[in-house]
């Protein structure tokens, strides 16, 4: 029920009507003709989407920095709930604040935007982490695959919701909605009251964690690296799963960022209407249910690492296609494919992790090197990706570099199955 709570972000803020929202309000057009998408922000000029790509980086940057310190010091006073609390209501309050972004605030809307990430991303780090808590070994495919699932339809139906304010304004009037750049801001109001209050069901539900044994010779901080300093030893010994983390490290820059700017460039290389961009995006999450169960499924028959091997290929010839797309119907082609494999990739990852991890009461800690792994991908992806467009005046550029980076990702998973085959690991694993 949490994905049910928060993936109305993921899909409302990141992936259809913020975006569109944002490219309209910091876009200068006469008619159809676009006159200019520079931007000022704090006394320096960017291009529009590269900002918002910037500041998803920064945002990223930040939990990466900060969530192994929260992750182990969490598990040390058995309090991961609380810290998952208080990162959702960071969360849901900056995603309400984007009610007030206009045209003429777009320092306010740029800071909700970075909060509102940092609160998403931050509640991650211990929800995942409750993951071997709650379900067994032979269980974590199916709950990890129907966690998305529950994600992808919690977040239609409010994107639904939504969409019938952006598109019929005038029905709206006594809420105060007059026009489509009205009901996209009520829009991110919604999200923050969806988020704040079906969080809470989960939050009522999860077990409260167990403080460990206390060292008196350490301060709650210096325990956190501490915690922090004995994961990263056994990583060390754990050969696969290091090697598992490194191909992770590189798929997940190019699956996160296509996820994350698929929007602004339906946007700007194509010219789609804001109508034609959540049709796609919903195509996207409805298509991601079917393919998280089925991804779950066929791990069950061939292994985790063998079907992510295949996944990360598909995602390769995803690109290829996408940097020669010109027409909105290959658009929704290439979305069709990507909600497949999008939530199938996810799922099985977190999946995977949680079954190449050792038996140990470090649960947070662990998923802190995921996380972190992760958050630092989704860093150098999104910031490749705005550099890239800003050097080059183009976001089909940007997309070549993804490209490398699923290629790296696939060689350093094949050699994670070979490591997975010398040692002898359980078969669901390979």
């Amino acid at each position: 029920m949490y994905d049910w709570a928060n993936s109305a972000y993921n899909l409302v803020i990141t992936s259809t009507i913020f975006p569109a929202y944002y490219t309209a309000v910091t876009t200068q057009k006469e008619g159809d003709k676009i006159i200019s998408d520079q931007v000022e922000f704090l006394g320096m000029k960017f291009t529009n989407t590269a900002l918002s790509d910037y500041a998803l980086a920064a945002a990223y940057l930040i939990i990466a920095l900060i969530s192994p310190i929260l992750s182990s010091t969490a598990d040390y006073s058995g309090n991961k709930k609380i810290f998952m609390r208080l990162f959702c209501y960071v969360g849901s309050l900056a995603c309400a604040g984007l009610y007030f972004f206009r045209s003429d605030t777009l320092e306010l809307g740029i800071l909700c935007f970075t909060i509102a990430a940092i609160g998403y991303c931050g509640s991650l780090v211990f929800y995942n982490a409750f993951l071997p808590e709650i379900a067994t070994e032979s269980e974590r495919d199916r709950v990890s695959a129907q966690g998305f699932a529950y994600g992808y339809v919690g977040s239609v139906l409010l994107q639904i919701l939504c969409f019938v304010f952006v598109f019929f304004p005038d029905t709206f009037n006594w809420l105060g909605i007059y026009n489509e750049g009205d009901a996209s801001r009520f829009s991110f109001l919604l999200v923050g009251i969806w988020w704040f209050a079906f969080a809470h069901i989960p939050l009522a539900k999860l077990p409260d964690g167990k403080p460990q044994q206390q060292h008196p010779e350490r301060s709650i901080f210096t325990n956190g690296f501490y915690e922090l300093k004995k994961v990263w030893h056994q990583l060390k010994h754990l050969r696969v799963l290091r090697t598992y983390l490194g191909a992770f490290f590189f798929y997940s820059m190019g699956v996160q960022t296509v996820m994350l700017a698929a929007t602004f460039f339906g946007s700007k290389e194509l010219k789609l209407e804001t109508s034609q961009l959540i049709t796609t995006i919903l195509i996207i999450q409805l298509v991601a249910i079917l393919g998280a169960y089925i991804m779950a499924k066929l791990s069950e028959a061939y292994g985790n690492l063998n079907v992510l091997l295949c996944v990360v290929f598909f995602w390769i010839i995803i690109c290829i296609y996408a940097y020669f797309i010109t027409t909105a119907t290959e658009f929704y082609i290439i979305a069709t494919i990507v909600g497949l494999v999008m939530g199938g990739i996810q799922s099985l990852s977190r999946s995977t992790y949680s079954k190449l991890m050792p038996e140990t009461k470090d649960t947070a800690s662990f998923f802190s090197f995921y996380d972190v792994t992760e958050k630092l991908a989704i860093v150098i992806g999104m910031f490749s990706f705005g550099a890239i467009e800003e050097l080059t005046g183009s976001m089909r550029n940007s997309i070549m570099a993804l490209i490398i980076f699923f290629v790296i990702g696939m060689v350093i998973l094949y050699l994670a199955i070979l490591k997975a085959r010398k040692y002898r690991l359980h078969s669901s694993v390979i």
